[in-house]
């Protein structure tokens, strides 16, 4: 005969085992729905009767330069000069947080620098030509989407981050040898939550890499025409936006749990740690895709996440005075209250 706590062993392997064959099937048609699905946007229909001719060169030049007629951009630099074309030698001088809007575009088929011509206007009276390729490394989107995308893809702020995640990471596994304060992973909290946090950002940073690799057009077109739903686009940038999304939610959960059950000093290092732990896997899985085994590298973070998962043991009560979860009842090692 079993007994009762053999049973319940039993039970749980079962549905594990169920779970197990879940998450491979979904990332088995997770994967063949990546390698099926279209990863650009649809080109526009220009053949509608309806649209004039500006409207059809504008669908155009949205569709080739991901921005069109009445596109709105700010200064990125120190001061540029707009050229005042056909009258040479006039120029019109912006300033950086200048703001701008494209009026036309150009074709100079002898222009051996660039052959594609812009012209910008700041006011009725202060407009001007410039080469798009030189605009393009001068202006940014006034988006808020578009600018945030713009600092934290510029070098010097991607080269500081790192710096500090490593000094910080440092710091708190010093004071984790010293003192064994929590971390995650090692001598981490009860709960599942910041592992997954740390797996979505791997996932979400091999996305945007792979994007980069292989169509860099796609995120062109997203820098300059941004939006915040994981609809009507491509579905490796639904992918992207889907785990920025969860990214959010599962942040949430991390700090219910944290601070229910960890002093808030505690809590306060924990954080560092995870965010550290974090940052980390962003930049790592970064440069792992881009020399194409993040791939790999992201199948055995799923794997450790799913045997952490199947290893993680269940709190079938909490605390009646500060909720932190139990595993049986008692007296409560978080703030002492008697649970019967």
């Amino acid at each position: 005969m079993i007994k009762g706590d053999e049973w319940i062993r039993d039970a749980v392997k079962k549905q594990f085992g169920r779970w197990k064959k879940a998450i491979a099937f979904s990332f088995s048609a997770f994967t063949v729905l990546f390698l099926l699905t279209a990863c650009y946007y649809t080109q526009p229909d220009k053949e509608l009767e309806e649209l004039n001719g500006r409207a059809k060169d504008s669908l155009t030049y949205l569709y080739q330069h991901h921005y069109s007629y009445n596109a709105n951009f700010e200064v990125g630099v120190d001061s540029l000069l707009l050229e005042c074309l056909p009258i040479k030698n006039t120029f019109v001088k912006l300033r950086k947080g200048d703001r701008v809007v494209v009026a036309e575009f150009a074709v100079h088929p002898s222009d051996t620098v660039g052959q594609v011509w812009v012209k910008l206007a700041h006011t009725q009276k202060e407009q001007g030509w410039i080469r798009e390729k030189e605009m393009l490394t001068t202006f940014v989107p006034v988006d808020s989407i578009s600018q945030a995308i713009h600092f934290f893809s510029n070098t010097h702020v991607s080269y500081f981050i790192l710096i500090f995640t490593l000094f910080v990471g440092a710091y708190l596994f010093r004071l984790f040898r010293r003192k064994q304060l929590q971390m995650v992973y090692f001598n981490d909290i009860a709960s599942i939550y910041p592992l997954l946090l740390c797996l979505l950002m791997a996932f979400s940073a091999t996305i945007y890499e792979s994007m980069q690799i292989f169509v860099p057009e796609t995120w062109q077109h997203y820098y300059y025409n941004p939006t915040l739903s994981p609809f009507n686009v491509p579905f490796v940038l639904s992918a992207f936006l889907v785990s920025i999304w969860l990214f959010i939610i599962v942040l949430l959960a991390v700090l219910d749990d944290l601070f229910h059950q960890l002093a808030p000093d505690a809590a306060i290092f924990y954080l560092l740690g995870l965010l550290s732990c974090c940052i980390f896997c962003y930049f790592f899985f970064i440069l792992m895709t881009h020399f194409y085994i993040g791939y790999l590298f992201l199948l055995c973070f799923m794997a450790l996440f799913v045997r952490k998962l199947l290893t993680h043991r269940s709190y079938k009560y909490r605390c009646g005075h500060c909720g932190v979860k139990l595993r049986e009842k008692g007296v409560c090692p978080h703030c002492g209250a008697i649970n019967q």
